[in-house]
This record gives structure tokens, C-alpha cells and sequence, in this order.
């Protein structure tokens, strides 16, 4: 019998990869739990719930709730304002955090190091600590013929500069730490060819950094999206709100249907469960980034 016939020897399972997949296995479960027992909830009927308990084997399960949560609390109407708000914020946020991160990555300046610091150290800052100067400050700003109340306040765009604002450190730091893993030789032939600065940007450096964008993106979009603090002290029409404040009108006065509030928060997730499945690869592309790198 020679060597190739002979059948090949399995490894050796070992108590600590067993345990690792355990741990892995219950702590997926653990994650999920909630998710999988609110659409439970959200596919029974509250009579059937509140005479058996939550705890309990369905009779039947239907989609009644997710239908009546979608017309009751406008959900549409909602949607399209967080989406004013969310796309031009992330991409407002993208171009200008790319282009700060350009210049700190490829450029040698005293003031790069300074710079860096000072955008990084925007996401250290609570954002409960400005509330009161900056709804003064929205209060003062005149927007005549920009916005529908002539102010900053109670504004699609002063959500929208406000996400730019807290959202752009953390974006220079990771868009700064890729462009400087590109190599250099890249720009310095660019450069002997005669490429102005703009085209080293916009047609060299941004391509190659397309995952680092779509990861940032990613996580830009379910941020904004998610967001519901800054709406409440910066909105102060009800029609104005985003889709967080839609599960509002889904609670009564006296009574709250709690599977239809399930059904609600379900449909809240949708859009950015469909960004992160659109942007799955580039997001993983992008967290792993260097990771090979010796």
C-alpha cells in the first residue's frame, strides 16, 4: 500500500476549538433571541397572546400586524423624511472626510498630526453637552427661502449638518488610515505625469479606497438612520420626524397593542437591513483592510 492509498488521519479535536464554536453558537442564539421572539409576537394576534401568554404555541400566525402597523403609523410618510435626511448626510459627510483624509494620508504638513487629533476627538465629545448652545444657535440662524420655517430648527438640513458634524472624525480617521496603506509610488508617478492634485484624489486615491467608503457607508446609513435623539431636540413638527418616531403613533392613549409594535419595529429595520445586504461584500472588504498586511 503506498502513501496515497492509505486513508488520510483527521485531526485531533481539541477541547478549546469545541468550546470556541459553543460559545459562538450560544452567543448567535442569544443575539437572535430577541429578534426571533418580537416576530413571533409580531405574527399572532394580541387576543391570542393576552389569553394564552407570550409564552405559548401559536394557533395561527398572519401578517395582519405588520399591514395595520404600516397604514396606522404612516410608516411611508416617515420613511421618506429619514431618507432626506440620511442620503444627503452620508454622502455630504463621505466627500468631505475623504477629502480631509486625503490631505492628512498624502501630504506632509506640521498641521496633519493636529488636524487628525482634532477630528478624532469630535466623537469623545458627549453630545448631551451641546444641546442648549446649539438649539440657541439653530434658533439664531436664518435660513430665509432654504428651509419651511426660515431657521436651522426644525429642519431636514439642520439633521443634516449636524450628522456631518459628529459623523466626519470618526470617518477621517478610518479613510486616513486607508489612504495610507496605498502606496506611494502611485502618487509620485501620477505626479511626474502632470496629474493635478483634484485628479489624484478623485481618479487615483477614491477608487482604490472604494471599500473603506462602502464599509463607512454602511455604517453612516444605519447610524443616521437609527438616529432618533437629535430629532427630538432638533424637530419639533410631528410631520417632520423620522421613521423612529413613527412606533409613536402605534401607542394609545389608554392601550398599547404590544405585537403591533412588534410588527412596527420590524418594518422600521427593513431599509437597513436591505443596505447592509447590498453593501455586504464592500462592508466585509472593507473592515478586513490590512488585516494581512505583515
Amino acid at each position: 500500500m503506498t502513501a496515497a492509498d492509505r486513508p488520510a488521519r483527521r485531526a485531533p479535536v481539541r477541547p478549546a476549538r469545541v468550546l470556541l464554536h459553543t460559545f459562538l453558537v450560544v452567543t448567535s442564539l442569544a443575539w437572535l433571541a430577541p429578534l426571533l421572539w418580537a416576530l413571533l409576537a409580531a405574527l399572532r394576534p394580541y387576543a391570542e397572546t393576552s389569553e394564552k401568554g407570550y409564552v405559548s404555541w401559536p394557533d395561527r400566525l398572519s401578517t395582519g400586524n405588520f399591514t395595520q402597523a404600516f397604514e396606522q403609523s404612516d410608516m411611508a410618510h416617515y420613511v421618506v423624511n429619514t431618507l432626506v435626511v440620511a442620503v444627503p448626510a452620508v454622502l455630504l459627510t463621505l466627500f468631505l472626510s475623504s477629502m480631509v483624509a486625503f490631505h492628512v494620508a498624502r501630504f506632509d504638513a506640521r498641521v496633519n498630526l493636529s488636524l487628525l487629533l482634532v477630528f478624532t476627538a469630535g466623537n469623545l465629545l458627549p453630545q448631551q453637552v451641546i444641546i442648549t448652545p446649539l438649539y440657541r444657535l439653530y434658533l439664531l440662524v436664518d435660513l430665509p427661502g432654504i428651509t419651511a420655517s426660515g431657521k436651522l430648527y426644525d429642519s431636514a438640513l439642520g439633521l443634516v449638518l449636524i450628522h456631518v458634524a459628529f459623523q466626519s472624525g470618526f470617518c477621517v480617521f478610518v479613510l486616513s488610515a486607508s489612504m495610507r496603506s496605498l502606496p506611494h509610488e502611485l502618487t509620485e508617478a501620477a505626479l511626474v505625469d502632470g496629474a493635478s492634485v483634484w485628479r489624484l484624489y478623485a481618479q487615483i486615491t477614491l477608487p482604490l479606497c472604494r471599500p473603506a467608503m462602502a464599509a463607512l457607508a454602511t455604517l453612516l446609513s444605519i447610524w443616521i438612520y437609527n438616529d432618533f435623539f437629535w430629532a427630538i431636540v432638533l424637530i419639533s413638527t410631528g410631520d417632520n420626524m423620522p421613521v423612529t418616531s413613527a412606533l409613536n403613533n402605534l401607542s394609545g392613549q389608554y392601550f398599547t397593542d404590544p405585537n403591533l409594535v412588534a410588527a412596527g419595529a420590524l418594518l422600521t429595520a427593513i431599509p437597513t437591513l436591505a443596505v447592509y445586504f447590498a453593501l455586504q461584500r464592500q462592508f466585509v472588504s472593507g473592515l478586513t483592510l490590512g488585516s494581512g498586511r505583515g
